[in-house]
């Protein structure tokens, strides 16, 4: 992936939700709601937004927790990803 994002911006790629239920069903993608967990693949450099000094506290490989609705969806070489702010992450997940 070469995308470099800009200021407090966040690259993520969704983690692989589980396709099946603890008694062992099968869910379809379309019942399957959108997973709040990521991986990160690039961040921006931070610096000056909005009159703020913003410091990054993530890193490619950290994986976070992430609002809702929030970030904007995009694909690069088929591949599905997630740009959102560092304000938007909620926390780091260990």
């Amino acid at each position: 992936m070469n995308v470099k994002p800009l200021f407090d911006k966040v690259v993520v790629k969704l983690a692989q939700k589980e396709e099946t239920t603890r008694s062992g069903f099968i869910l379809p993608t379309a019942s399957q709601e959108k997973s709040q967990i990521a991986v990160v693949t690039a961040v921006g450099p931070g610096g000056l937004v909005e009159g703020s000094e913003v410091v990054m506290q993530v890193k490619p490989g950290d994986k976070v927790l992430f609002a809702k609705y929030s970030g904007s969806e995009f694909k690069v070489d088929g591949e599905e990803f997630i740009i959102i702010r560092q304000g938007d992450i909620l926390a780091i997940v260990e």
